[in-house]
């Protein structure tokens, strides 16, 4: 079943893709809206959101819906899709090429399934409960490197809570001089979808919503990799930590954050 439903939920990701790359190329940045501070939103975000709701209301007709523009937010008995239309709203006003469509769902307290399409490059990576994870047909695995000195690592910054600024500064100088780089897309499901596939090591930041890494957290996991938070638990969202490795250096990479987290 999760199978089925997951082909359908790729192709509902790649509709709401090929909407948000046709409005990149006539977007007007004076139709943005601010939900807070550094906190933008457009029509293109709320208009994606539509259709991807739509597309999930055939496929799970009974399951509830957790999203970023608020388009429905009825919650289900079992399941309950969670959803960001746009990943990476910033970097899509600005004209960056990073930014994704980003697609879970939960079962009771699980997520069993995640798709993250990344709109510029036509990558759509996803996986369900029980079944390797996947970039365009194709089986992904995380990466074999096992320290993090060889490692590439990619992280967020925090763009308006800034109460933890000087540990995660701190955090950055010493990842820094330790490892082989970092970086910054701008995109949480596209790192973390990286991170699936191998391109990164890990990644990391906190603060993060659970549209923002509900998808990712699931294709990591089936890819191999490991989720957990700064204690080292498996409760991501709840703790809005977050550090997603290759499973083998998720120990000295975790050693490296508790000393300021």
């Amino acid at each position: 079943m999760l199978q089925q439903i997951l082909d359908q939920v790729v192709e509902v990701s790649k509709q709401a893709g090929a909407f948000i790359r046709q409005e990149r190329q006539k977007f007007d940045p004076s139709k943005i809206e601010y939900k807070g501070l550094n906190d933008m939103v457009s029509y293109v975000d709320k208009t994606a959101e539509q259709i991807i709701v739509k597309g999930l209301e055939q496929i799970l007709p009974e399951a509830g819906f957790i999203t970023e523009e608020k388009t429905r937010t009825d919650l289900g008995e079992r399941y309950n899709w969670i959803i960001d239309p746009l990943d990476g709203t910033t970097n899509f006003i600005h004209g960056i090429p990073s930014f994704s469509v980003s697609i879970a769902l939960k079962e009771y307290d699980e997520l069993v399934l995640g798709v993250v399409y990344e709109v510029n490059l036509d990558e759509c990576f996803y996986a369900c409960k029980g079944e390797p994870a996947y970039l365009n047909g194709e089986i992904i695995r995380v990466s074999d490197r096992d320290n993090v000195g060889t490692s590439l690592i990619a992280t967020g910054f925090p763009y308006y809570d800034f109460s933890k600024q000087g540990d995660y500064m701190a955090l950055f100088t010493e990842l820094m001089q330790k490892c082989h780089g970092l970086r910054r897309l701008g995109s949480a499901a596209v790192d973390l979808a990286y991170t699936a596939c191998g391109r990164f090591e890990a990644f990391y930041e906190y603060n993060l919503n659970a549209w923002d890494i509900a998808a990712g957290v699931v294709i990591v996991r089936q890819a191999g990799g490991d989720v957990v938070n700064y204690t080292g638990g498996d409760e991501v969202m709840e703790s809005r930590q977050l550090l997603a490795t290759n499973g083998k250096i998720t120990g000295e990479l975790l050693g490296i954050v508790q000393k300021y987290f």
